[in-house]
């Protein structure tokens, strides 16, 4: 998972590297202004981060099942944010972001041919808030928080370890015998919130692109069984919380 983003990343910065060349052979750019230009509109974009969630308690659990562990690699997360300038409040935006990621492990048992799936799945949607410093003619650094609500959920299943015809399919469903799949998840809501640090190049005057760093913490928990349930004794530690490094590809207005 790791090298996944790393690779997105670097093919990112790359790709970008080529396309300024290009436009430096292809159009002369009028002089860049000065650093400290005030920054106007918005940009929408894709963004991607790879958080460094703690699987440890939930591995103790499934290590305890002899089920499979979940990768400490880090949790790749995928989603969007738009953005736009307060005119009032100089190099100031707010905007809206949206993410989402999922770990998965899967544990075949020859003897009984069942598979034992988990899932671990974390989420979130909020505001944000950040400030702009600009420092160079194509690069910006900011500095925001991001305030809203999260969830994390584990999903857990039992199922055959091989395929079932159409026949049998039905025949099953109306037997009276004990089912022998089994399914649930478990689900916490969360208040969260992350400090973040970006660095922002300017390609063109219409497209941009970001990495950084950030902390995305929770706090609140509220644990239910299948939306239905409540759920006590979880630990304190099992939530979506952890170290983030993220890049992003933007579409909006860039002034340099």
């Amino acid at each position: 998972m790791y090298r996944i983003a790393t690779f997105m990343v670097v093919m990112m910065f790359v790709a970008t590297t080529f396309v300024i060349s290009q436009e430096e052979e292809d159009e002369s750019l009028p002089p860049p202004k000065r650093a400290g230009s005030v920054k106007i509109g918005g940009a929408v974009g894709f963004t991607q981060s790879l958080l460094f969630v703690n699987v440890d308690p939930i591995n103790q659990v499934l290590r305890a099942q002899n089920l499979a562990e979940f990768s400490k690699d880090g949790l790749l997360m995928l989603g969007g944010q738009g953005y736009a300038y307060v005119i009032l409040v100089p190099n100031l935006r707010i905007g809206y972001q949206s993410m989402g990621g999922r770990l998965k492990s899967k544990t075949l048992y020859q003897a009984s041919n069942t598979v034992r799936e988990v899932e671990l799945a974390v989420g979130y949607s909020a505001g944000t808030v950040d400030y702009t410093i600009p420092s160079l003619a194509r690069i910006d650094v900011t500095a925001g928080i991001m305030l809203g609500g999260g969830e994390m959920d584990l999903k857990f299943a039992r199922s055959y370890g091989h395929g079932q015809d159409w026949t049998s399919t039905w025949a099953e469903f109306g037997g009276d015998q004990a089912a022998e799949e089994y399914s649930g998840k478990i689900s916490g809501s969360f208040f969260v919130y992350q400090p973040s640090v970006n660095l922002e190049f300017a390609v063109f005057r219409w497209l941009g692109i970001r990495a950084g760093v950030s902390y995305l913490g929770m706090a609140g928990g509220d644990w239910k069984r299948d939306d239905k349930y409540d759920v006590y004794g979880v630990p304190d530690d099992v939530s979506g919380k952890g170290w983030m490094i993220h890049s992003g590809i933007f579409l909006g207005t860039f002034v340099f």
